[in-house]
């Protein structure tokens, strides 16, 4: 597992982008650069820096538990976790977090595997778990640099429980933390307290209603994302209309009900309230609609607020970012909509495809998981400017070529606020090697299996200090 600490600045990522031109019967919409390779607009009025020089990053690998040697019972021995403390498997399906207030700690999901059966104390540490890693080289009391929040759980304080800990992100009170669809609470104690035991944690379940009378299980749920306001979440949910499968991003605010009357689990739970589907149905506001003035054309609407899949929030909590309708043809990108105004900002313009991000907290940079520089959507999305007419239909078969079965390309990129413009197209963060600073926009080395695939695995969330 990795953290990365970037020159002086404390907590780094994301950014803004710039404005160009692009004129599709009468229509306007954001472009990455002037022919000549110059930004031709400027974010919130502001004129264009030149692009940032790279800068020096230190790239730490942070411990993790040891690795059993089989998945079978009893495998993760005292010769390998002389503290019991259990071990992950040779494919763990990590997922890094967000750091904790204290900037000491970091979330991570990690799979837990061959514990001895029961009642070996050592048998909770199974299945996939939340877990916190120092990053400051201390270790908690027992020894490791880890502590699992919760395995060992009493099921009485988990009903409800969802299995999946996907995407772990910290709430500022360092009590609580969400994963899945799960809030883990250890309130009032921090999660990093020892007095944080198995027992005084609480795993509550996040429901949302979808029914006139509250009844049933509630609605699907996925890819949740907490606003920086620690009361507000973001959130996908997939629906069927017209016999075909859509996806809509959704924005809700988190009530406790400590003793919920109708719906399942009746048992301590979140419940989004006051939900808010972020899609305007009106035709005018679609990112793609007959010209009412020429029948015969089609306008390009690059103000539509068009969520494909919510992505997260910037780091004010003013905006909401999404992969969204490209805005050139093949050209998967993240945008962000003003959650007041509706006004809609393009993040990145690479060919590549980009998805995970992660915004810092003055909106000044962007740290993106982008597969640019592997080539692997160059063929499609190469020549810029051409409208997207065809995404109608091949947006889903365009996004579906980024991977490689179960491989992976992306890389972390260190963005600033302006975005892509002419040669400047971000800093890969991880791209140099080992004891020398990062260089701009460097290819990947782990096309062929080499040197950097290890980081290409790993999920960078944050930047800490």
């Amino acid at each position: 597992m990795r953290t990365v600490r970037r020159g002086t600045v404390s907590r780094a990522l994301l950014a803004v982008l710039v404005v160009g031109a692009m004129t599709i019967s009468g229509a306007v919409s954001p472009a990455t650069a002037a022919p000549d390779g110059r930004a031709t607009g400027a974010a919130h009025g502001r004129a264009v820096p030149p692009a940032p020089e790279p800068e020096p990053v230190k790239v730490d690998e942070l411990p993790l538990p040891p690795v059993a040697p089989s998945t079978s019972a009893g495998s993760c021995t005292p010769a390998i976790n002389p503290h019991g403390t259990g071990c992950i498997g040779k494919a763990t399906s990590m997922q890094s977090g967000d750091f904790l207030p204290d900037g000491h700690h970091v979330l991570a999901t990690v799979g837990f595997t061959g514990a001895p059966a029961a009642p070996d104390p050592a048998a909770v540490y199974t299945g996939q778990q939340l877990i916190i890693v120092k990053t400051d080289g201390s270790t908690f009391p027992n020894g490791d640099a880890w502590k699992c929040v919760t395995c060992g759980v009493p099921d009485a304080n988990a009903v409800g429980r969802s299995p999946a800990m996907d995407y772990p992100q910290a709430f500022r009170d360092g009590r609580r933390a969400l994963a899945g669809t799960n809030i883990i609470d250890c309130a009032p104690y921090r999660l990093t307290s020892t007095a944080c035991t198995a027992d005084r944690v609480h795993i509550y379940p996040i429901r949302w209603n979808v029914t006139a009378d509250g009844s049933g299980a509630g609605g699907g749920i996925r890819e949740l994302r907490l606003h920086p306001d620690n009361v507000h979440l973001g959130f996908n949910a997939a629906t069927v209309t017209n016999g075909k499968l859509n996806q809509y991003g959704y924005f809700a605010r988190l009530e406790f009900d400590p003793a919920p009357k109708t719906g399942t689990p009746l048992a301590p739970r979140y419940d989004l309230v006051k939900v808010t589907r972020l899609f305007d149905p009106a035709p005018s506001r679609q990112p793609v609609t007959v010209d009412p003035r020429h029948p015969g054309r089609l306008k390009i609407n690059p103000q539509a607020v068009s969520v494909g899949e919510l992505r997260g929030f910037s780091g004010t909590g003013d905006e909401v970012s999404y992969i969204g309708y490209p805005d050139e043809s093949s050209n998967i990108d993240v945008f962000a909509a003003n959650l007041r105004t509706g006004k809609v900002r393009r993040l990145t313009s690479n060919p590549e495809y980009t998805d995970p991000i992660a915004i810092s907290p003055d909106d000044d940079w962007t740290v993106a998981m982008d597969t640019r520089g592997s080539n692997r959507q160059m063929f499609l999305a190469a020549m810029r400017a051409v409208p997207p007419v065809t995404d109608l239909i091949t947006t889903s078969a365009v996004s579906s070529t980024r991977n490689n079965g179960d491989r992976r390309f992306f890389q972390p990129y260190l963005i600033d606020r302006y975005g892509d413009r002419g040669a400047y197209q971000g800093q890969r963060i991880n791209a140099a090697g080992r004891n020398a600073p990062s260089a701009r926009a460097r290819p990947p080395d782990d096309r062929k299996g080499g040197p950097s695939a290890p980081a290409a695995r790993s999920v960078l969330r944050r930047c800490g200090s």
